[in-house]
């Protein structure tokens, strides 16, 4: 059941990890603590920009709210896990969405249209030492016309030393864009920082 998992296995989700669908009532009980978690894992970058990191948790909650939703059965639950699966950190990286939302409902196409390629230029800087952000190869984050898609998948990957860095008190680390039309970027509060370091070995 959600919240059960040992510690050893919150690399991957296996059809054990999810809730049979008979059971998926209960998934109620545990919105809340996903909810906090979330909360923990959740940065604002500019004016439209979320950063939304990504961990067992999350994905695994992810997956059972899919199947209650659409009732696809088995076959659905092995496509679910195919997809979120890449989507949990596996010790040496951070992994997150980035949702780019734009509330004006005339201009969403303008903006995401000068927004094309920002699945490249997205970065974490650890006391300045920047990370490059790796764009998902599987997804297109940038249609061929230019335009980006609202929701952007990447991974940072982390050396030992940033990692030592990054759960270090104290630290200053950023995250951020350096697109030519969205160069913004925002210093992680340590509560975040705290939720994060766990993704790490």
């Amino acid at each position: 059941m959600i919240g059960t998992a040992p510690a050893r296995s919150k690399r991957r989700l296996t059809c054990e990890d999810i809730l049979p669908l008979a059971e998926c009532a209960t998934r109620k009980r545990h919105r809340g603590r996903i909810a906090k978690i979330k909360r923990r894992r959740r940065v604002e970058v500019g004016p439209y920009a979320t950063f939304y990191f990504q961990n067992y948790d999350t994905m695994r909650q992810q997956v059972q709210e899919m199947l209650y939703i659409e009732k696809g059965g088995d076959a659905q639950l092995e496509d679910e896990l195919s997809g979120y699966n890449p989507l949990i950190p596996q010790g040496s990286e951070l992994i997150a969405t980035i949702m780019l939302e734009i509330d004006e409902p005339a201009r969403p196409v303008a903006v995401l249209s000068r927004l094309g390629g920002i699945e490249n230029r997205t970065f974490l800087d650890i006391t300045g030492e920047l990370t490059r952000g790796q764009p998902d190869p599987t997804r297109e984050n940038t249609s061929a016309e230019g335009k980006a898609s609202a929701v952007q998948f990447f991974e940072v990957p982390v050396t030992r030393d940033q990692i030592t860095w990054f759960k270090t008190p104290g630290m200053q680390v950023v995250v951020g864009f350096d697109h030519f039309n969205y160069a913004h970027m925002a210093v992680l509060p340590q509560a975040v920082r705290a939720a994060l370091s766990e993704d790490f070995d």
